[in-house]
């Protein structure tokens, strides 16, 4: 009979055994070693985004969304193996019963691999759906890229007139963000058969360090793509509501080039109490 361990990682199907197989104990399971960052924010509506943030969120005094792209390279716990992302953030605080913290919210994260997006819903709490996600684009200077889904296009992503930042920009910028670093995502699990409702609905944090090797600032431009039931059936109310999030203006937008690790000892993934 299987019973399993109150001491161990299971993700399904949890009968075969923990999911934490990395059989070398000396390698950190959470480093991703090449990692490709373009990262457009631009300041929406505080109204347009408040609709969507869960109990103890409150959008921070200017609203800002985030739309990211990943390229991650050499990942640890993929055996080397890698995978593409894009996701959208907003700017928050969140004020629970014995913390207040400002970060990130996760309103949705696209991937191109089913096994990070099996994980990061099951362990993390992270809302991840899929789509196709090429690598990005570099054609005179400019960065670009898109994710699809049933072969129609949900977004387009690019940066151009790029300019690399010195070390001490860099270092300033990384020093601009502390204390405002805590990602945030609700994880929220339906009632299985008729029942409607939750069996499962909490906020947790999932907390990563990034070191970066170059860092790039440009003008970047996002390209919301609104679909219908017949075009994306399951994912065209996510893309529709981010859509209709107005774009008031951009912020400057960057590129970087580095590591990151997602496996911090002293800042664990956690649930988070409203």
């Amino acid at each position: 009979m299987f019973t399993p361990s109150p001491n161990k990682l299971y993700t399904m199907p949890a009968h075969f055994g923990e999911s934490d197989h990395n059989q070398q104990d000396t390698v950190p399971k959470g480093w991703y070693h090449d990692v490709t960052v373009i990262a457009v924010p631009y300041i929406t509506d505080t109204e347009a985004i408040a609709q969507y943030l869960p109990a103890g969120f409150e959008p921070t005094l200017v609203p800002v969304i985030t739309v990211y792209y990943c390229c991650n390279k050499q990942v640890d716990w993929l055996a080397g193996h890698g995978y593409n992302m894009i996701g959208v953030n907003a700017s928050v605080v969140f004020k629970g019963r014995d913390e207040t913290l400002e970060g990130s919210y996760c309103l949705a994260i696209w991937e191109n691999l089913t096994d990070p997006i099996l994980r990061g819903r099951e362990v993390q709490g992270i809302p991840k759906v899929f789509a196709d996600i090429p690598e990005h684009s570099e054609r005179l200077g400019k960065l670009a890229t898109n994710a699809t889904h049933f072969g129609h296009k949900i977004v387009d992503l690019s940066i151009k007139n790029l300019t690399a930042l010195s070390a001490e920009e860099m270092t300033a910028m990384k020093q601009s963000q502390l204390g405002k670093d805590h990602p945030m995502a609700c994880r929220y699990l339906p009632n299985i058969g008729v029942m409607r409702g939750a069996s499962l609905n909490e906020v947790t944090t999932f907390p990563s360090e990034s070191f970066h090797r170059e860092v790039f600032v440009g003008e970047g431009e996002v390209d919301w793509h609104r679909l219908t039931w017949q075009q994306n059936p399951t994912q065209f109310h996510i893309i529709n509501a981010i859509a209709a999030l107005p774009i008031i203006s951009y912020l400057p937008s960057v590129v970087t080039k580095g590591s990151v690790n997602l496996t911090l000892a002293d800042r664990p993934t956690r649930v988070l109490e409203v």
